[in-house]
């Protein structure tokens, strides 16, 4: 075997299973973002309707978990030969779905990690060919990849690993996502988020004019438009370059009972104000309503702002408020970034000053003991600190360290058998030279 393959197909191996391991794992902590994205793929496919919500859902949830898994078994070099060919197939299948993207762009972000890295669709073919041609290497040769566990112990490494997923999965589902890579994250400044910084690169537009004279129809351009002989028919206007898009460019609320815009009025309020958040009422979990009109009630004692923010029509909001005996306003907005703001349905939101305090998810509302006071008086009430440190150590702490603690104990082991093993032989030839142990 010669050095420059061995490399060759472990430093493959390494980038790939890494890549994976990243790609599913930020999609297991939030299922209901991957499965917008897979509801996007129908819907541009014409098959959006005919795919039930926990279809879409389920299939969030086992791809994130192939994907993490795959990663795994490969870094740790688990059932080499059907490990290697699964990830070829399912590269095979992930860089056509990049060649489709990229030729017709039926959809600008292709998901791939989640919103914790968005990449254009040219940068997911690019992203996708390398880790093709990975693949394919590392599943020309899988017996050159090195393990990092015996045979004998690798169930533990596969049980643990699917069980982990599925269980992160599970976890943000009921809750929140425990990393929150969105724009409207704990913290957030949402009038910040919308502002375009000055210099910022701004769209470029190329116009062409449809002109007729004599029957005789043209296009022109502004650098060529002809003179007034010609008569005006149409004009088509193209974005030739997108300009800077900023992070928040589509959080507009609408009062529902008057049409009026209160989106400035709102995000510039000193107040507190609770947003109830709902994509779908249709669709809203209705099961916490009693806790949630406890809090309504709450705001109207202390002063607080609460709305209802829904994408639902009046039939919707008409059909909870029968289902929850709801008093409080509702207002319009768009689903998509509903769907953004928070992954619960529904989810609850506590702005200040335009800056996100809190997020709960539904599973999670705060209790009335909690709200014991003004918010301003109330732990409750200041920012949140989201640690992305902590919650990286957790994930260490409940994955990595105890596949760690299993491989050292592995190689030792192995280690101290090797050993044995050679003083056994060492000391074979002593004993059949030795004459007195062919005496009776």
């Amino acid at each position: 075997m010669s050095k420059f393959r061995y490399i060759a197909v472990n430093l493959c191996r390494f980038v790939l299973s890494l890549t994976l391991i990243f790609s599913g794992y930020v999609k297991a902590i939030d299922p209901l973002g991957t499965q917008y994205k897979i509801q996007d793929y129908a819907q541009v496919l014409g098959i959006g309707s005919l795919l039930p919500d926990w279809s879409t859902l389920t299939a969030s949830v086992l791809l994130s978990a192939t994907e993490f898994c795959l990663g795994i078994f490969l870094l740790f070099a688990i059932h080499r030969r059907v490990v290697s060919r699964l990830c070829v197939v399912l590269m095979v299948v992930m860089t056509l779905i990049s060649i489709w993207l990229w030729l017709f762009d039926p959809v600008s972000d292709c998901g791939c990690f989640g919103d914790a890295l968005v990449l254009t669709n040219g940068q997911t073919l690019l992203k996708n060919v390398v880790l093709l041609c990975a693949a394919i290497v590392v599943c020309r040769w899988p017996l050159v990849m090195v393990r990092f566990i015996s045979r004998s112990n690798q169930w533990i490494v596969v049980n643990y690993t699917l069980l982990f997923t599925l269980l992160s999965s599970v976890y943000c589902l009921y809750d929140l996502p425990l990393i929150d890579f969105r724009p409207y994250h704990t913290g957030a400044d949402i009038r910040e988020g919308m502002t375009i910084p000055e210099g910022a690169p701004q769209p470029e537009f190329d116009t062409t004019f449809i002109m007729e004279k004599d029957g005789e129809r043209r296009e022109f351009t502004l650098a060529d438009y002809p003179d007034s002989t010609w008569t005006f028919i149409d004009s088509k206007t193209v974005m030739t370059k997108k300009g800077y898009v900023p992070p928040i460019h589509d959080f507009s609320i609408t009062r529902q009972s008057d049409g009026e815009d209160i989106t400035d009025s709102l995000l510039a309020s000193k107040d507190y104000t609770f947003l109830l958040i709902s994509p779908s009422l249709e669709h809203a979990s209705d099961s916490d309503f009693g806790e949630i009109d406890q809090i309504y009630e709450y705001c109207t004692d202390h002063g607080y702002g609460f709305y209802g923010l829904t994408a639902s029509g009046e039939k919707g909001i008409e059909r909870w408020r029968e289902l929850t005996g709801a008093e409080y306003p509702f207002c319009q907005a768009d689903g998509t970034t509903l769907k953004t703001i928070i992954r619960s349905n529904p989810g609850l939101l506590l702005l200040h000053d335009g800056k996100v305090v809190r997020k709960w998810s539904h599973n999670f509302l705060p209790r009335l003991t909690e709200l014991s006071g003004r918010l301003e008086e109330l732990p409750i009430g200041q920012i949140a600190q989201d640690h992305l440190a902590r919650k990286i150590a957790i994930i260490l702490m409940w994955f990595v360290l105890p596949l760690t603690v299993l491989t050292v104990a592995d190689r030792l082991w192995a280690w101290t058998r090797w050993l044995r093993r050679r003083k056994s032989r060492k000391q074979s030839p002593k004993r059949q030279d030795n004459p007195t142990t062919n005496k009776h």
